[in-house]
């Protein structure tokens, strides 16, 4: 279990929350919060998405978040994906961003270890928002922790290496990728004469386009017939804009993993299955099937789950476009092929660089909140605009002694939809209503995998083909 300190500090904050609850602000919590950990026969795993924080997790109260906080607690192992970088805002913002600027204060290590967190995935597409010495800064501010972490180094081999925890159930793997990343984030490979360039673990991918043949003619005019910078053509395929296209009768769009990340991929779960009892796989990918259906992942991702399962890893666990998407249970293991958020306090980081000032057109005078207001259209457009970026799911992955999975239990997250920025970020078990809401969704994206939501109490399982 975890650090006795970590508990104890739990038990009187728990205390505390639960006198306050009756003041808190959202509405009752559906029931259903019950922990699945503590006997000895199991091993159970507690998996949530994107955390990007900013504040602290110890001051919030809302009714049933310190049972909320139980089920992270209580787990064997614990995993959120953290996507943010620790720095004081010392270093220069990189030419080429994720996004929002990721920056976030220190002790935002201490809520995520009091929250009950183990392990961390680093591969994400901000790990380059403030160049190497920004990703040199959250490693060094992790390594003085007692986190477990993957999916950065100072070249590809030390990137694409598992991290280690142990456990009294076993010694537990962790290998983190991204297939969403700036050019300059990827991490190179070492050389005997040259040194590796420092970044993330990717997973590369290409897409390939099926239009018809009058559109195909019309890009490749475009394109032109010399050899350029937007890409190459040749044979029966075109090459333009980063992307492949062919003609057809029909309009699709496929995507392929690349093979050699594939390979070196599937190369680090062996390793990580031979050294350790568990292997846990995190995948950071914003891509989608169709840039229409954001809810599906993209083949190569379904294609690099499964390569993933196959090599030996337990589980996958996905994050990224920052919404639910579907459940598959494949060969006994599960994939998520995206938990959405966990904490989600982007609009909350305390500093930007003139770059996202200059791209909203808001002059050197504008200030943080300014920024924030100004490309989201005062909360009418974008993340604070959709409820569902702001509901997901704790998931807790349960495994007998022999390995079986057991079951899968989905516990409902709320983070404040349509509240105001100061007040919206921090997670808490979802009223009734919104449980709804959420099992629904994610009862709809689930399906084409064959894998069927079941609500009931305020607590979601899954059952899928065997």
């Amino acid at each position: 279990m975890k650090h006795t300190t970590r508990i104890a500090k739990a038990v009187v904050l728990g205390l505390l929350a639960a006198q306050a609850a009756d003041a808190a602000s959202p509405s009752r919590p559906a029931k259903g919060w019950e922990s699945a950990a503590g006997q000895e026969t199991k091993t159970v795993f507690a998996l949530t998405g994107d955390a990007i924080i900013n504040r602290r997790l110890s001051t919030f109260r809302a009714p049933g978040v310190d049972d909320m906080f139980g089920v992270i607690r209580q787990a064997d192992v614990a995993f959120t994906n953290f996507e943010t970088l620790i720095h004081d805002f010392t270093i220069p913002g990189a030419q080429q961003s994720g996004g929002t600027y990721m920056g976030s204060p220190r002790f935002i290590t201490d809520e995520l270890a009091w929250a009950g967190f183990d392990l961390l995935g680093l591969a994400n597409n901000h790990v380059n928002d403030y160049g190497v010495d920004g990703m040199r800064s959250t490693v060094a501010a992790l390594a003085k922790t007692n986190f477990v972490y993957a999916g950065v180094g100072e070249n590809l081999a030390l990137a694409r290496k598992p991290g280690f925890l142990d456990t009294p159930k076993g010694r537990v793997a962790l290998i983190s990728t991204s297939s969403s990343f700036p050019a300059p984030i990827v991490a190179g490979a070492q050389r005997k004469d040259m040194p590796g360039r420092p970044g993330l673990n990717p997973l590369r991918h290409t897409v390939t386009y099926t239009v018809p043949q009058a559109a195909y003619d019309t890009l490749m005019t475009l394109r032109g017939p010399q050899r350029s910078n937007m890409g190459e053509g040749g044979g029966d395929k075109l090459v333009f804009g980063g992307a492949e296209y062919v003609v057809g009768d029909e309009i699709k769009i496929s995507s392929k993993a690349n093979k050699t990340d594939l390979a070196e991929l599937q190369a680090s779960v062996r390793d990580a299955d031979q050294q350790a009892d568990w292997v846990v796989v995190s995948i950071h990918a914003h891509e989608a099937a169709n840039p229409k259906d954001q809810w599906m992942p993209a083949e190569f991702v379904v294609e690099f789950a499964h390569a993933m399962i196959d090599a030996g890893a337990d589980m996958v666990v996905g994050h990224g476009p920052h919404i639910l998407r579907g459940i598959e249970v494949y060969k006994g293991k599960p994939i998520f092929y995206s938990l959405a958020n966990f904490i989600f306090e982007n609009d909350l980081v305390e500093l930007q660089p003139a770059d996202n000032y200059e791209k909203t057109g808001l002059s050197n005078d504008s200030l943080p909140s300014d920024y924030f207001s100004k490309r989201s259209k005062n909360d009418t457009v974008g993340f604070p605009a959709d409820r569902k970026y702001w509901q997901s799911v704790v998931a807790q992955v349960v495994y007998d002694n022999d390995r079986t999975l057991q079951e899968v239990r989905l516990h409902p997250v709320s983070m404040g939809f349509g509240q105001p920025r100061s007040k919206r970020g921090q997670p808490y078990p979802s009223p009734a209503a919104e449980a709804e809401q959420i099992f629904k969704d994610l009862s709809e994206v689930s399906a084409p995998f064959g894998t069927t939501v079941n609500y009931k109490n305020g607590v979601g399982t899954i059952s899928w083909k065997k």
